[in-house]
């Protein structure tokens, strides 16, 4: 039993899957960025990327079941020649859908006009910004991506982006630490960046730091894997539970493989198909398939139930805590 699920016992909980909200499409691993925090490992030299296949079947798979939400995300989603595929084919089914934009992306060459095709298609954008000063964003993703990412927050911000369109921004800490209170921090991003920048969007998402690839080797570098893992052990949060992602989210890798979400795809940990434990490609099943399932877990899984609880769409609960 891993530490997460002794938690869970701890508290008389138990982890499955409801209902099926949301299709989280990773397209692969190349980005145009190499943060600090990444944890799918992603940049520049990065090869694996979905092909035209797999994007085929998943938009096929799309068609059939009409998921709520499309969550298109990478690397850098927008770097994958089958972005607009999996957006236009998306929408098409009704679903709304979600572009994890790195920012930075918007002022590469070639990809200027990614701000007018999202708002064309009502795509909600959901941007990385650690912190609303250079020196921090630096510090966690490289000397100018906070300049580049102002310039693309107004671009989004003139095509209707933080008023008629959502756009919302993504927080990580900095270093082994937990994200402070998601809504103080939202009012601080809300004041600076529009004071100093003529800024607005909608929300800020606190994300914890996952304890995987590149911020489990700073981590390791460092000396404090344990400190970090005890910190998350110790704040649990039982009241978290009920909302993890995993519970209504299926994330689906660049060849077609299924996991309960995107970090256990970075680790590797596939949902297998029945007893037989072979595996498992997102064709290969319905929603129906998915309902009630068992959830695959490991000691990461405490980032996610730690404190305010942590998700793709930020904290889960209040900070009191049931030890």
């Amino acid at each position: 039993m891993n530490r997460f699920e002794e938690k869970l016992s701890e508290h008389g909980l138990r982890l499955h899957r409801a209902r099926l909200q949301t299709l989280q499409i990773n397209v692969g691993r190349k980005c145009n960025q190499a943060c600090r925090h990444c944890h799918v490992d992603a940049g520049p030299w990065r090869t694996e990327m979905v092909s035209e296949a797999v994007a085929y079947q998943i938009g096929q798979w799309i068609q059939r079941n009409h998921p709520e939400i499309v969550d298109i995300t990478g690397g850098a989603p927008e770097l994958s020649e089958h972005f607009c595929y999996f957006v236009e084919t998306a929408r098409a089914a009704g679903a709304h859908v979600i572009d994890r934009c790195n920012l930075t992306i918007i002022e590469e060459a070639g990809y200027g006009g990614v701000p007018d095709y999202l708002a064309q298609h009502e795509v909600e954008v959901i941007a990385s910004l650690p912190c609303y000063t250079a020196e921090n964003v630096s510090r966690q993703r490289g000397n100018g991506v906070f300049e580049k990412s102002i310039s693309a927050l107004r671009k989004l911000n003139a095509v209707g982006y933080g008023t008629r369109l959502p756009l919302n921004l993504v927080y990580n800490p900095l270093g082994p630490n937990l994200p402070g209170p998601q809504a103080g921090l939202e009012a601080e991003y809300k004041e600076v960046l529009g004071r100093d920048f003529d800024i607005t969007f909608n929300r800020l998402f606190t994300i914890t730091n996952q304890p995987i690839a590149r911020f489990a080797e700073d981590l390791r570098r460092q000396g404090k894997t344990e400190e970090y893992m005890a910190l998350l052990a110790n704040s649990f949060n039982p009241g978290t539970v009920e909302g993890l992602m995993c519970r209504t989210t299926l994330s689906v890798g660049w060849m077609g493989e299924i996991y309960d979400c995107d970090f256990n795809q970075m680790l590797g940990m596939q949902i297998r198909n029945g007893a037989n434990r072979s595996r498992c490609f997102l064709w290969d099943l319905t929603l129906d398939d998915l309902e009630a399932g068992a959830i695959r877990t490991g000691d990461h899984c405490l980032a996610c139930t730690a404190g305010c609880g942590s998700s793709c769409t930020g904290a889960l609960a209040s900070l009191s805590l049931t030890r």
